[in-house]
């Protein structure tokens, strides 16, 4: 029955994650276009025609500023971190895989960290990263991961000379009733998977739902989400699934190229096995290896972590950038809500029911 197979881009409701999860925001789009988008998303394309009002635009940005004080308010009590609601919320919320790279962004805060230590006089705007996740139980490597990122934010939040410059969160127990208060306080959204491994997610839906532009690979349905909002309303980065497939079918990536000839990286690595972020100098012996040394059947570096690094770190000046003009992030944040109509779990079943089940539509009726 070959016709019972074929592609269905899944989706998310709109009810739980923007109706339910963020309220002001709810009220502010139905107050704008009316209640139809809470059972037809998309609806609320309607609201593509105050992508350039500025009064749209500060109530937009006024609603998603109260949401991060809330957000900040959960932080403090569940983590005892202070973070700035004004800076930028740069948020990778999701499972822990080593093919979603946690673990490049979190050398990447080593990084800007390391270029503050540097250079303190430099330009720099505020920075709060936020992550949550929970990994396997058997999951060694992932596990692993967590635990750099918690001691990465040890070292940078407890850092007086950087004056706060970058925050470091990892939220416990990463949930849905927190994840509600995540997406809604989002400022970027970090979809940053290893092109080709990602079959769609789920994640970057809400994110942009919510009104918080993509920084991502060109994956999953980060593909379509760019379709839907245009590449000048997020930040795409990265090499593309095709050249993925070619190095992993043909070989030619050595990272230990990059490693020795990208002092800056070498230096990243380094803070892993010199005692940095922990006593234990062994402690993170394993990904350092995992992204330099072969072992068995894997690669070294098997996510093209280093080879997506500058790449990556260019796409984050970007954002700063855009962040930094006020009217030009307002006009994107508000674009991703009014374009994510496609990305509802309403028109996912449907497709299903149409294209697979062949079943008639049942009206309930009120007594």
């Amino acid at each position: 029955m070959p016709e019972k197979f074929n592609n269905k881009t899944n989706g998310i409701t709109q009810r739980r994650f923007l109706l339910h999860g963020n309220p002001l925001l709810a009220n502010w789009v139905t107050d704008h276009i009316g209640p139809e988008w809470i059972t037809d998303l998309s609806q609320i394309s309607k609201l593509k025609i105050y992508a350039d009002d500025e009064k749209a635009q500060q109530e937009f940005m006024n609603i998603k500023y109260q949401n991060k004080v809330r957000l900040a308010k959960y932080i403090l009590e569940h983590n005892g971190v202070e973070v700035d609601p004004r800076s930028i919320f740069d948020v990778q919320v999701k499972r822990l895989h080593e093919y979603k790279r946690q673990l490049l962004n979190i050398l990447h805060v080593i990084y800007l960290y390391d270029q503050i230590k540097m250079h303190p006089e430099m330009d720099f705007y505020p920075r709060t990263f936020i992550f949550g996740a929970k990994a396997s139980a058997g999951y060694h490597t992932a596990k692993k991961i967590i635990k750099l990122i918690n001691s990465v934010a040890d070292v940078v939040n407890n850092d007086a000379s950087i004056n706060g410059k970058i925050k470091v969160v990892f939220i416990e127990n990463y949930r849905v009733s927190n994840a509600e208060m995540i997406f809604a306080a989002a400022d970027v959204s970090e979809q940053i998977s290893t092109a080709s491994k990602e079959a769609s997610g789920t994640g970057n839906m809400k994110f942009m739902l919510n009104g918080a532009p993509t920084l991502g690979t060109m994956d999953g349905a980060n593909v379509e989400i760019v379709e839907e909002v245009g590449a000048e309303n997020a930040f795409i980065f990265g090499l593309s699934s095709d050249e993925v497939i070619n190095y992993e079918n043909n070989g030619g990536y050595d990272p230990n190229v990059i490693y020795n000839t990208d002092w800056e990286i070498r230096n990243v690595l380094m803070q892993l096995i010199n005692g940095t972020f922990s006593r234990d100098t062994e402690l993170f012996r394993d990904l350092y290896d995992s992204l330099l040394t072969t072992k068995n059947t894997d690669r070294a570096d098997r996510y093209f972590i280093l080879a997506d690094f500058r790449s990556y770190a260019e796409a984050q000046k970007r954002v700063e950038e855009a962040y930094r003009d006020e009217k030009r992030w307002a006009k994107m944040a508000l674009l991703n809500t009014a374009c994510s109509g496609k990305f509802s779990s309403d028109r996912t079943i449907q497709e299903y029911v149409d294209d697979i089940w062949h079943l008639d539509k049942v009206i309930v009726k009120n007594k």
